[in-house]
């Protein structure tokens, strides 16, 4: 099983900034496309972003398209979700997984992003 633990999240005013990172554990990190998802409160979970294994291929939910970038960093284990020009509708809880979500990667305890209105 591969471990993941995201941070990185906080309280931020609208139109704020935050920088989300997702490391994992073992050797299969780099051979994955992964992303991240977010659920808040009273919703289902939502596809967020991805990225190939590689890094070669992104894609964005259109919610946030031109606002977020995911990137990763395979010499590290880490991927990062850059967050620009949040809104109160991002509020959430942001977990990583691979894309699809498959059960080899224990979702971690994700990190809540709140941000103000």
């Amino acid at each position: 099983q591969v471990q993941l633990v995201e941070s990185g999240g906080g309280l931020v005013p609208t139109g704020g900034s935050l920088r989300l990172s997702c490391a994992a554990s073992g050797r299969t990190f780099s051979t994955y496309d992964m992303g991240w998802f977010r659920q808040a409160p009273g919703k289902e979970r939502e596809f967020v972003a991805a990225i190939s294994w590689n890094g070669g291929n992104t894609y964005y939910a259109d919610s946030v398209k031109g606002r977020f970038t995911i990137s990763r960093d395979n010499a590290k284990n880490t991927m990062y979700l850059q967050m620009n020009s949040l809104k109160p509708e991002d509020t959430a809880v942001y977990y990583c997984n691979t894309n699809p979500p498959t059960p080899r990667f224990n979702w971690g305890q994700g990190t809540q992003v709140t941000v103000s209105s």
